[in-house]
Formats: C-alpha cells, sequence, structure tokens
C-alpha cells in the first residue's frame, strides 16, 4: 500500500474522507442540519469533507466552523467563475479562522457548464500563476487539481499538491500515482452505492452515472482506461459500474477503498450515492462506512 509521508498533505488528509454537495449553504437540507452533519463526520474519525457542486470558498465556512479537526476541501471550485485575487484573500480568511484546515481544490469544469470554454490546460495553468501572484499568495502544497489525464496530472506535481481526480478507476489512481511521483497527494473520488440487491444498487448507480457521461472530459478519461462507447450507453456498461463504483453492503467497500490506497492514493473521498443524492444527508450510510473501515479514532 502506498505510505504518505508524514509532513505532506497527504498524511493531514487521512485515507477516507466525504465527498458531497448536500452540505452546501442554501442545500435542502437546513442550515443547523448542515453543521450537525460536519460535526458527526468530524467524530466519526473522516479526514476531510470534499464540498461538491462547483463551490465558493466562503461556502466551506460553515462546515469549518462545524468542525475541529477534519480538513475542508472545494471538490472543486471552477477557475472560470471566480478570480484568483478573491480566492487567494477567501483561502488567507479561512485559514487564519480555522487552524489551516481548508484545502483548495480546483478545476476546469466542462464546456457544457461554463460560457467561453477553451483551452483549458491554459487556463489552468494562468491561475495557478495568478494565486501565487496574489497579495496573500495560495502555497501550493495546499491546493489541488481535478486532473484527470497526463498533462494536468503533472501541472498538480509541478504547481500544486495533488491531486483530487473525480469518476476515476483502480487503473486511473496507478498510472495518476506514476505520473504525480511519490511527494504529491492523490486523493480520487469514489462513489458507493450501499445496497446488498446488486440489481438494485446497479439500476441507482445509472441513473446517477447518466449525467456524467454526457460530458466529453470524463468520457476521454474513461477512453483513456479502455472504455468505449458500448460502455456509455444505458447509464452504463455493467463494467463500467463497477469500475467507478462500489456496491453492495459496508463489507463490500472496504476492499474497493483498499484497493485505490494499493494502487497510489493516499486519501478516497466517498460519495454515498442514493436516489436522493444531493438533497439528503446519508448519516446512517456514514455511521456504517465508518464503522465498516475502522475509521473511529482515526485522524490520520
Amino acid at each position: 500500500m502506498h505510505t504518505p509521508m508524514d509532513t505532506t498533505l497527504a498524511n493531514d488528509l487521512g485515507r477516507v474522507g466525504i465527498w458531497t454537495n448536500a452540505l452546501r449553504p442554501g442545500s435542502p437540507s437546513g442550515g443547523a442540519e448542515i453543521a450537525d452533519a460536519a460535526r458527526e463526520l468530524d467524530e466519526l474519525g473522516y479526514g476531510a469533507i470534499w464540498l461538491g457542486g462547483s463551490p465558493a470558498v466562503e461556502d466551506t465556512f460553515p462546515l469549518l466552523k462545524a468542525t475541529s479537526r477534519l480538513l475542508v476541501a472545494t471538490g472543486i471550485l471552477s477557475v472560470w467563475q471566480h478570480e484568483p485575487d478573491e480566492v487567494a484573500a477567501r483561502f488567507a480568511e479561512a485559514n487564519a479562522a480555522h487552524d489551516g484546515r481548508f484545502v483548495l481544490g480546483l478545476g476546469v469544469s466542462h464546456a457544457p457548464l461554463t460560457e467561453g470554454y477553451r483551452r483549458p490546460y491554459t487556463k489552468m495553468a494562468a491561475y495557478l500563476d495568478a494565486l501565487d501572484a496574489a497579495e496573500t499568495p495560495v502555497p501550493a502544497g495546499r491546493r489541488v487539481l481535478a486532473a484527470l489525464g497526463p498533462r494536468m496530472l503533472r501541472l498538480a506535481a509541478e504547481h500544486a499538491g495533488g491531486a483530487h481526480p473525480y469518476l476515476v478507476t483502480v487503473d486511473h489512481t496507478a498510472a495518476a500515482r506514476e505520473t504525480l511521483g511519490e511527494g504529491a497527494a492523490l486523493a480520487p473520488e469514489l462513489k458507493v452505492v450501499l445496497d446488498p440487491d446488486l440489481t438494485r444498487a446497479r439500476a441507482t448507480a445509472r441513473a446517477y452515472l447518466s449525467g456524467y457521461l454526457e460530458l466529453e472530459n470524463y468520457l476521454n478519461s474513461l477512453r483513456r482506461l479502455g472504455f468505449t462507447d458500448d460502455d456509455f450507453r444505458g447509464g452504463g456498461s455493467d463494467r463500467l459500474v463497477h469500475a467507478v463504483f462500489a456496491l453492495g453492503d459496508a463489507e463490500a467497500v472496504v476492499p474497493r477503498v483498499n484497493a485505490y490506497l494499493e494502487a497510489g492514493a493516499d486519501h478516497v473521498a466517498l460519495q454515498v450515492v442514493t436516489e436522493n443524492t444531493g438533497r439528503d444527508i446519508p448519516l446512517p450510510a456514514y455511521r456504517t462506512l465508518a464503522t465498516a473501515l475502522g475509521l473511529s479514532g482515526d485522524h490520520g
């Protein structure tokens, strides 16, 4: 199993975190419920909360305020939507108030979701330079990129603290580790459907996956891994679904998490997928997974 250096972001993240967009301000869950859930994730032993849905830095403030130990990261902030000087200022504000527990996750999003989308690699490289040149620079070691392809992964290794790739397989993780080298953090996201009925679990997975299979960045990444257009039809082939999801009970999730760690991940960000993903906070699932993964008291 890959073993991170003690001084890196990889070590600070711990083994397992939670990726969710249900803990954003303004989500169907109320503010008090969001704070309570974040506090419980901290107590359960998760190493980080990755806030999805293209958040702003300030969207993480309620989670930082509610917790005392775990890291809180944007998963991810779109570089098209926020000016780097403002992001750098908010980064400094967050970390000054909360013991350096905020991590800036950055990504280039997707053409259908972004007006004026062009030359995403160039955009990201320029954005990182601007963060370096800001009045309060964002340290490279406390920012990660949503890197899928080799060029963006190399940029993550050279100008950030590592990578936070979304919708990836164990094979991608192994290749990403080779590209990143040993000094950078690698924190892939892994979707989880906790349902022992695998036929029903695959149906839940496909209903959620289908939207991502309309985005070319993800399709290109999956094609590099050997998937074809046949795998993208009908919400995803069985082969694809089982490659990017962990399905079954909590005990079945454990070897899938370990497979990513053994392939070179330092941290795995689990996204619990249900029929109400993004609307409800699946606290029972988080508790069950924490127990199965032995996270209680595991603070990195």
